[in-house]
């Protein structure tokens, strides 16, 4: 077994160790707004919940060379974001939103999205997807690497649920998991579905 101090590994062998061992990993779409009012969209997937009580998520946001990316300036400025579960039927529209782009233009300009107004939010969220929720910052957290400011840490109360009937049971409340299809990030440029699925009991 190789075994390794944290000051054995520069910074990018420590991410290819990371992003190759915790997976699978979800990833959120999320949809937030500038204050000039133009749309963001851009996938996470140091993206998971945080608790049901109050419902929260949280987005760690990586900054480029110590600059805060549009989707957490704009959260950070608005205090709003939409928060969508990518699946096999938008990831490719999805990944397209991962482009770096100028903070005045937006993501919707090359991926086809149909933006749909929120119930809660002033932020737009996007119809082709089956779960969507609406949010408001909770809380943030800088992370630092020695002086450098390197994350933003967004947690995120959930305001509003959108969920497509063709996944969600209102009889008893559950999500059909195949049917949503949810997709995960792994390394590189791959991705995973769900696949074999069991169950354990849990101890009393």
């Amino acid at each position: 077994m190789f075994s390794f101090s944290d000051k054995d590994l520069d910074t990018k062998a420590k991410n290819k160790i990371l992003i190759g061992t915790v997976v699978p990993r979800p990833i959120a779409l999320v949809t937030t707004k500038s204050k000039d009012g133009v749309i963001n969209a851009a996938p996470f997937s140091y993206f998971n919940i945080v608790t049901y009580k109050p419902p929260m998520l949280s987005i760690a946001v990586q900054r480029v060379n110590g600059r805060t990316k549009d989707t957490a300036r704009n959260i950070l400025e608005t205090k709003e974001a939409v928060v969508h579960v990518v699946d096999t039927d938008n990831v490719d529209l999805a990944n397209i939103t991962a482009a770096q782009l100028a903070p005045e233009d937006s993501e919707l300009n090359y991926a086809a999205f149909t933006p749909v107004k929120s119930t809660a939010v002033d932020v737009e969220g996007l119809n082709e997807s089956k779960v969507r929720f609406e949010t408001t910052l909770y809380d943030n957290h800088v992370i630092y690497h020695g002086d450098e400011a390197t994350t933003d840490v967004l947690f995120l109360k959930i305001e509003h649920y959108h969920i497509d009937d063709s996944v969600y049971d209102e009889s008893n409340g559950y999500v059909d998991i195949k049917a949503l299809g949810a997709v995960s990030r792994l390394a590189g440029n791959d991705y995973a579905e769900i696949g074999k699925m069991f169950t354990i009991e849990r101890p009393e």
